[in-house]
């Protein structure tokens, strides 16, 4: 094997499952408390990081990704929930702009690669015809804080084309930045729209954002009217993540050499 390694990073098992059932062998270690799996993909080196939820996870295990393999290229890839009525279940968004969430402010980031963004889309609407899920461009809404997505829709600049929310990419594109290395985004729906979720992402987890167990029984038996959304969420997100890793595979066999070679 020899060229550039492509660097992933993702923050869950869920998200990362999917991806390495479809892309076969793996070797998996752990680096400085982070999981590191390790494949090849027609011969292309392949270094995926699980880096945990929220932008402070992110950003570290971004920075370790980038100083044990030395990537030519980062693609940062999820699930995430539609801002806006457009993007359904299952289907793979791209993003081509990406802003941070905090305290009702909007601030636009930078980090993706705009040539980058246009040629992995048209990449992937070319590799994924017939499938029964859309490739889409939007913005990628990054959020500090746990925010219920209605609240966020309202306060949305005008303008914005398919937004979706996630916790982890703006924290992803400043570490690619400052290393200099090509980043680009993608995500998989895992709730639409018309999908307010019953519960918030901190009653599941610990301080660091690691979901426990104990966490969610609890927040089961105190909220149970929120069982039949949590068995539809995971429904959803075996949907997505499925779609995902179709994309994925897709997108590392056929990333431009500049970026692998």
């Amino acid at each position: 094997m020899s060229g550039k390694t492509i660097g992933l990073v993702a923050a869950m098992p869920e998200e990362i499952q999917p991806l390495l059932r479809h892309g076969g062998r793996y070797r998996r270690e752990n680096i400085e408390g982070f999981n590191l799996y390790l494949f090849t993909i027609r011969g292309r080196n392949v270094a995926l990081i699980e880096s945990g939820i929220g932008a402070a996870r992110a950003a570290d295990a971004t920075a370790i990704l980038i100083k044990a393999a030395t990537p030519g290229i980062i693609i940062n890839f999820g699930f995430a929930g539609a801002a806006l009525a457009g993007p359904a279940v299952g289907d793979v968004i791209i993003a081509n702009r990406l802003l941070f969430f905090k305290e009702r402010l909007f601030t636009e980031q930078a980090g993706l690669t705009p040539d980058l963004t246009d040629n992995l889309a048209l990449l992937l609407n070319n590799s994924c015809t017939g499938k029964d899920f859309r490739i889409q461009s939007g913005t990628f809404v990054t959020t500090g804080e746990i925010v219920a997505k209605r609240s966020l829709a309202g306060l949305l600049p005008a303008g914005i084309i398919n937004p979706v929310v996630e916790m982890e990419t703006a924290a992803v594109a400043r570490q690619a930045a400052r290393a200099d290395i090509p980043l680009a985004a993608i995500r998989g729906i895992s709730d639409g729209a018309d999908e307010e979720l019953g519960f918030s992402i901190e009653e599941f987890t610990d301080r660091e954002m690691n979901i426990r167990a104990w966490r969610v029984l609890r927040t089961v038996a105190v909220k149970p009217q929120i069982i039949p959304q949590l068995c539809r969420l995971a429904l959803n997100s075996k949907k997505a993540g499925e779609n995902l890793a179709v994309a994925l595979i897709a997108l590392l066999e056929n990333l431009p050499a500049s970026y692998t070679s």
